[in-house]
């Protein structure tokens, strides 16, 4: 097992209770940091090579050099946790047990951002761990540690927790201001970046969960310790969600860095594929990125072992590789029918769909309804280069990247499993359950 960074005292009764995490070593980074510069934190944060965790992994400290600081306009500082990529529950997860680890990790990136005001957007369907989040600040506050001066630095925090509407559009930084802003959750033209010009066209900086959390032990250990983590560019540890049929599905903290294989097979992680079946497919980083079979997610293009890292995944572009994304690691065994799958993330994103975009409105439509006259049995001969063309006219043509999230699975699927869907359509009586299937979902087949 890699270093615990985030989850370490993790099963440590009480731990979401301020008493027992400030007992283990809680807000010790928090008393660190107000002696520091905000300009030293920064340099830290850039020193340890944190990548944005929620997926994009762009160089944290990059990003908040980025921040404007006009004279005599405030900053904000706003945490996404907006979790809702098919797949991923790791923030979640870190949330419901740790609150505090958020909050601290907030305050410190509050302070090295020159924030006042900060905000935590959290997903709506989340409304149990919302409650959780607000007793810990309350918790924080009653002990001088949000509010005016703290700890007797002379600096001052308010943080706020915001409940969004359950629309996974909301996870795109843009979007979540205009939520935050209380209006309809529509992605902004970019530029102006939120770094310029984010929630109330004031400088912001959106940062994922785990991103926030992390900056702690960055902190506490020393960015140049940190960095010594990982390998290459993908630098500390990472939080899996792992899924589907494994043998101990959960969340995991790894060194970035370890094989595909060892995370799949070890005993200290998934423990090996569900009652002795094979390996047939990993959706590695949530829903949104290519699939890849079994062969390909265990070894490069190269024969290289395929390593946890942002490099390694990417490795050989979408032809043979995939990203880390968000850590939604979703394993499939050769039962699964990768087209009944890519069928529910399609079914996904045209219901999460804004529509601000057309491509992506009527694209995401289009390529549900295909793959569903694929499942009832009525396939014809063209659709899956019907299919093809359809997510060739989204991809890299929208304003937010919600469009190329609809589009990589379909077009990864192709590339990987034509010859399923060809069956599928070829001999419609291959199509298992498909009665079952879509009378669960309150669906009817159309022909």
């Amino acid at each position: 097992m890699g270093k615990q960074l985030l989850l370490e005292h993790i099963n440590t009764p009480g731990i979401d209770t301020l008493n027992v995490y400030r007992a283990n070593g809680g807000y010790a980074a928090l008393e660190k940091a107000l002696k520091m510069k905000p300009e030293e934190l920064v340099e830290e944060v850039k020193k340890s090579g944190l990548r944005g965790r929620g997926g994009a992994g762009f160089p944290t400290g990059m990003k908040w050099s980025f921040l404007a600081k006009p004279e005599g306009v405030p900053r904000h500082l706003v945490c996404n946790a907006d979790e809702s990529e098919p797949g991923t529950f790791k923030d979640r997860f870190l949330m419901q047990n740790k609150p505090h680890l958020l909050i601290e990790g907030m305050i410190v990136s509050s302070f090295a951002l020159g924030a006042e005001v900060s905000y935590i957007y959290i997903r709506g369907e989340l409304l149990y761990v919302f409650h959780i989040l607000q007793r810990a600040i309350d918790e924080a506050y009653a002990a001088g540690l949000l509010g005016k001066n703290i700890l007797g630095s002379g600096y001052s925090l308010d943080l706020h927790v915001h409940c969004g509407a359950g629309a996974y559009i909301c996870g795109e930084e843009t979007a979540l201001i205009e939520s935050l802003e209380g209006k309809r959750g529509n992605p902004r033209i970019k530029p102006p970046f939120p770094a310029i010009s984010g929630v109330w066209n004031r400088p912001t900086v959106v940062n994922n969960v785990e991103t926030i959390a992390a900056v702690v032990p960055i902190v506490n250990m020393g960015g140049d310790e940190y960095a010594k983590i990982g390998i290459g560019k993908s630098t500390g540890t990472k939080l899996i969600s792992a899924c589907g049929h494994i043998n101990k599905p959960g969340v995991y903290e790894i060194d970035l860095g370890i094989p595909v294989e060892e995370f799949i097979y070890s005993e200290q992680y998934c423990g090996g594929i569900k009652n002795g079946k094979k390996l047939k497919a990993v959706v590695a980083g949530g829903s949104s990125v290519p699939i890849l079979p079994a062969d390909l997610i265990l070894t490069t293009a190269k024969g290289e072992p395929r390593l946890m890292t942002y490099e390694s995944m990417a490795d050989g572009g979408f032809a043979t590789g995939t990203m880390l994304g968000s850590g939604g690691f979703i394993v499939m065994d050769e039962t699964a029918s990768i087209v009944k799958n890519l069928w529910n993330f399609t079914r996904f994103y045209h219901h999460e769909s804004c529509g601000q975009c057309s491509p992506c409105r009527e694209g995401t439509g289009w390529m549900e309804k295909v793959l569903h006259r694929v499942l009832s049995g009525h396939g014809k001969p063209d659709d899956v280069d019907l299919l093809w063309d359809i997510q060739s006219k989204i991809d890299g043509k929208t304003i937010c990247p919600l469009g190329d999230a609809a589009s990589w699975p379909v077009a990864s699927a192709i590339r990987h499993f034509r010859s399923e869907f060809e069956e599928y359509i070829k001999n419609p009586a291959s199509i298992k359950d498909v009665k079952h299937y879509y009378t669960t979902n309150n669906l009817q087949p159309t022909a």
